[in-house]
């Protein structure tokens, strides 16, 4: 079996989901390749092809230095006639999600979306995914092997390739890939924190029972003291407490960090949804009865606006020693 992997870069750094999706490419036992597009592709194909990227197939033009799905996939599309991959796997993050989707369209592939794992059934590649907002799983199976399936794997399930053999090619397209109706010509990024949020081993988030905006900071420093992410419910970046870069659920980012803490989050459906698969939960909640707690691997039943700053000075103490 041929395995392509999508490995993606912002401002020339690689996205650390990128060596998860190695990981998950290993463990299908296939030939593996990897896809790199960059502006000055060469030294992050190193990178990758020192942790187990296989065959690195990096891509170098100015066009390529911001994501532009177009483009992307008009190269990805070239790449893959060229060296036929069976499967391919991109990254489960807001462009990963825009780019696979139209490379399947380009293609004329079948796709998968947001799977938690890949695997095989005798011949067959089988796709793992939830549905329905998590309460159903589904499996979505491939059977022909008339040309390549793409999925998009969600990020924080396979932990990172640390090291393997690999090679670096250096792949030229025609010009004419360039020719498009949208050109990016720079980005400007309203930073949601130092950590980002669908990379982050640990979140803090807040909910509606902060009571409001000017009580966010509280939550804000917990997160920075253990050097994780903030996270929002959509009840506060609704009220315009937060911007949604930071939201977590159904119409926010989907994470799946080692520790999630929520403070005074409910835990309504949709926020659930966004963060169930997290490794440990934490929730911080005056209710006892509140729904979050039939998730939380702990529960404090409490004062948020006594517990989150105990909480605080406990681990600035035990991190300082």
């Amino acid at each position: 079996m041929k395995i392509l992997t999508i490995a993606l870069q912002k401002d020339g750094r690689l996205l650390a989901a990128s060596y998860e999706l190695i990981e998950a490419a290993k463990s299908l036992n296939g030939e593996i390749s990897t896809a790199i597009l960059a502006d000055e592709a060469s030294s992050l194909a190193s990178e990758l092809a020192a942790r187990g990227g296989g065959r690195v197939l990096a891509v170098s033009h100015p066009e390529l230095k911001h994501f532009n799905d177009e483009v992307y996939a008009k190269v990805l599309a070239h790449l893959i006639e060229k060296h036929r991959p069976d499967l391919v796997i991109g990254p489960a993050s807001f462009y990963g999600k825009a780019l696979v989707g139209r490379l399947a369209a380009v293609v004329g592939a079948p796709m998968a979306s947001d799977i938690t794992s890949i695997g095989l059934d005798g011949d067959s590649l089988v796709a793992t995914r939830p549905s329905y907002g998590g309460s159903v799983v589904a499996e979505v199976t491939r059977n022909d092997v008339g040309g390549p399936f793409l999925v998009t794997l969600r990020m924080k399930i396979y932990p990172e390739s640390k090291d393997g053999n690999g090679e670096v090619v250096e792949e030229t397209v025609d010009n004419s890939v360039f020719e498009n109706k949208t050109r990016v010509k720079e980005l400007n990024v309203a930073s949601s924190g130092a950590v980002n949020l669908t990379e982050a081993d640990i979140i803090v988030s807040a909910g509606r029972g902060l009571k409001g905006a000017e009580n966010l900071p509280m939550v804000k420093e917990l997160a920075d003291v253990l050097k994780g992410a903030f996270g929002a419910s959509r009840a506060i970046v609704d009220a315009g407490w937060t911007e949604y870069a930071n939201q977590v659920g159904q119409t926010g980012k989907t994470v799946n960090p080692k520790l999630y803490i929520a403070v005074g989050i409910s835990g309504a459906i949709q926020h659930l949804v966004g963060m169930q698969s997290s490794k440990t939960i934490v929730a911080v909640n005056r209710d006892k009865d509140a729904p979050i707690f039939n998730i939380a691997n702990y529960g404090i039943v409490g004062d948020a606006f006594e517990i989150v700053p105990a909480l605080t000075n406990k681990f600035k103490a035990e991190l300082a020693d």
